[in-house]
């Protein structure tokens, strides 16, 4: 079992910036995968970065211009630096990860991940 919570999210106007946080804990040993999704009503959860557990990073489009993904395995925790925000950036955002281990590429909808925390809001004003 992994739990995950998620922290960091608000409201900022556009142009701004926010650093999202996921607390990791529970059996931890087997997560290759870690991810941030987002999701706003109506629409699927969609993916915005991942990172493996050697640090390899991969990003949704050109997210990667303005969002960074990383993490503290001593401190068990996922981050994910938002930039230049923007209007249609506003979502809910979740992490994400693959406690079995079973992903290969990290970079996969969000039905193959297994854990997942309750979400934070982002909410960007123009």
């Amino acid at each position: 079992q992994v739990q995950l919570v998620e922290s960091g999210g608000g409201s900022v106007q556009a142009g701004g910036s926010l650093r999202l946080s996921c607390a990791v804990s529970g059996y931890t040993s087997n997560t290759y995968c870690k991810a941030w999704f987002r999701q706003v009503p109506g629409k699927e959860r969609e993916r915005v970065a991942t990172i493996n557990k050697n640090g390899l990073t991969s990003y949704a489009g050109s997210l990667k211009e303005r969002f960074t993904i990383s993490q503290d395995n001593a401190k068990n925790s996922l981050y994910l630096q938002m930039d230049s925000l923007r209007p249609e950036d506003t979502a809910t955002y979740y992490c994400a990860a693959d406690p079995s281990g079973s992903l290969v590429a990290c970079a996969a909808p969000a039905t193959w991940y297994t854990s997942w925390g309750q979400g934070t809001q982002v909410t960007v004003s123009s």
